[in-house]
């Protein structure tokens, strides 16, 4: 077993699940992957079922009952991996807006330099996106901005959701009491482990929006974020946090 585990959630991603899965597999340093499905009506979860008779002991599934979210998968795949060995547990997703050829910088950045955290950045280095439309660039900038007014968080891409944790710093949060499931649960992560003094560093990556398959933006996800960065600068300055 690799000390490293790549969560990915999906749903009805069956169109991308393999090629990422086997992308990931080819890279020169060993990463198992944990593939959470929310019972994708489109069965990617019996896609993965098909792969893991390949790459047994490597690749796992979880499959939960229904859609609920992306952060409650992502805490899923947390609690997963710290019941097992794993040292290093990343965030990716599915469809290849994250390039898995950038899974080995993110670990070094911790591994080697040291940081509890790192984040794979769209915004450290200007604009890092690619097949976006201006109106959604600009919509993913400015609310990386507002989040770091708001909450004084030293990060650039405050949404990204490209990012490889020391299992310490999933150990030290509470799990039970992230409450946000959307864009909001990245900037909720990000900010726990920044107010509880965790080595947090971006690398520059280029993000790719998806070729395959259909995105899971919400109204409901954009709301969340907005209203719950207040909530979480409130609960801060009240000691909650």
């Amino acid at each position: 077993m690799s000390h490293k585990l790549v969560i990915i959630p999906t749903y009805n991603e069956v169109e991308n699940i393999e090629k990422v899965v086997r992308n990931i597999f080819s890279q020169p340093v060993n990463f198992d992957i944990l593939v959470v499905d929310d019972s994708s009506l489109d069965k990617t979860w019996a896609l993965v079922q098909n792969l893991q008779e390949e790459f047994k002991g490597r690749l796992h599934l979880e499959i939960r009952k229904s859609k609920s979210g992306l952060g409650k998968a992502y805490l899923h795949g947390f609690r997963w991996a710290l019941e097992r060995s794993y040292d290093y547990i990343f965030e990716m997703d599915a469809d290849f807006s994250h390039n898995p050829n950038d899974l080995i910088r993110l670990y070094n950045t911790c591994l080697k330099d040291g940081f509890d955290m790192s984040i794979g950045s769209r915004y450290i280095t200007g604009v890092n996106v690619i097949n976006w439309p201006m109106k959604r660039v600009l919509l993913s900038w400015l609310a990386s901005k507002y989040v770091k007014i708001i909450t004084g968080l030293p990060i650039e891409d405050t949404t990204a959701g490209f990012i490889c944790y020391h299992r310490k710093v999933l150990e030290d949060m509470d799990l039970n009491k992230i409450k946000f499931v959307g864009y909001a649960f990245q900037i909720e992560m990000k900010f726990k482990a920044f107010k509880k003094g965790f080595k947090i560093k971006e690398i520059p990556v280029i993000f790719t929006d998806r070729t395959k398959g259909k995105s899971k933006m919400s109204t409901g996800i954009i709301k969340e974020a907005v209203f719950g960065v207040m909530s979480l600068k409130l609960k801060s300055l009240l000691g909650k946090i």
